[in-house]
Order: C-alpha cells, then structure tokens, then sequence
C-alpha cells in the first residue's frame, strides 16, 4: 500500500515537471500570446528581413500586438514580402512605418 502511495506522488511530480517543462518551452518561443480572434492583415515589403520568422510576435512599444502571418519573396522587385496579422483593437494609422527588430 505504501509502494502504490508513493508511486502516484512521484507519478503527480513527474506530471507537473512536464506541464512545467511544456509552458516554459511555449513561453521562450513566445507561443503563449497566439491570438485566434478576428483582426486586419498589413502587408509590407523589406530589402531584408534578418531572422524573421513566420508567426514571429508583432510588437509595438513592447506590447505583442499580432503576429507574422506569412513571408514570400517577390521575384519582380526582389524584396521579401511580409504579411502580418494584427488584433483589431490595435489600430493604426495608416502612414505608420514597420522595423524589423530581430
């Protein structure tokens, strides 16, 4: 009886050591803030786009605002074009300017 105690607590710890391993993993690859609510698309083109990496966070003063929805090269005028996906309560304006800060 004391055999099968002990093993549900250490099967419990094992449990909770991988829940914890998971959010921690899921946190450091920023995964956490996935947003599936309704928003906006932008589209911009950059001469290079360093490390960036699809469903990389969007952030603006430091507040994850979307996310990086895809990344396509456009062979006509040799950029990459970046197709983000931003929450609808973010709205900006529309001369606002992007920088990859990677």
């Amino acid at each position: 009886m004391q055999q099968s105690k002990n093993d549900v607590w250490v099967g419990l710890f094992v449990m909770l050591g991988v829940v914890a391993l998971v959010f921690l993993a899921l946190q450091s690859a920023n995964l956490l803030t996935l947003n599936f609510q309704s928003g906006y698309r932008v589209t911009a083109r950059f001469d290079n786009i360093g490390g960036l990496k699809p469903q990389a966070a969007v952030r603006s003063a430091g507040v994850v605002v979307g996310r990086v929805e895809s990344i396509t090269f456009d062979d006509k005028i040799y950029q990459a074009r970046v197709t983000l996906q931003l929450q609808d309560r973010y709205a900006f304006p529309k001369d606002s300017s992007l920088k990859i800060l990677t």
